[in-house]
């Protein structure tokens, strides 16, 4: 069992910078893969990025290429966001994933456990 709790989200500017934090209460954080999802009012939750245990494997939606940037610290049990050149289209909540299978995934249905949502949003 792992709890997932996400910080960080606030009203931005178009083209500023924003850094999420989600914290594991696990001791096997390092065994985990991780997630960022989002969704956004009247969308389905969709995928934005996803790193490996060790953090050396990361992936990326087109729409985060160049722009967000996971990655995670092992020792403190946190996983990380960062979000840059900020969009409207960027508004939505947040959300952090995890799983223990093999593999750096899109799919939400290969993450089992969800934290609550850090809701994003970024004015015109």
């Amino acid at each position: 069992q792992v709890q997932l709790v996400e910080s960080g989200g606030r009203l931005e500017q178009t083209g500023g910078s924003l850094r999420l934090s989600c914290v594991a209460s696990v001791r096997t954080f390092y065994t985990w893969n991780m997630g960022w999802f989002r969704q956004a009012p009247g969308k389905e939750r969709e995928f934005v990025a996803a790193i490996s245990r060790t953090g050396d494997i990361t992936r990326y939606a087109d729409a985060a290429k160049g722009r967000f940037t996971v990655s995670r610290d092992n020792a403190k049990n946190t996983l990380y966001l960062q979000m840059n050149s900020l969009k409207p289209e960027d508004t939505a909540v947040y959300y952090c994933a995890a799983k223990l299978s093999l593999g750096v995934v899109s799919s939400s249905r290969d993450y089992g456990y969800w934290g609550q949502g850090t809701q994003v949003t970024i004015s015109s």
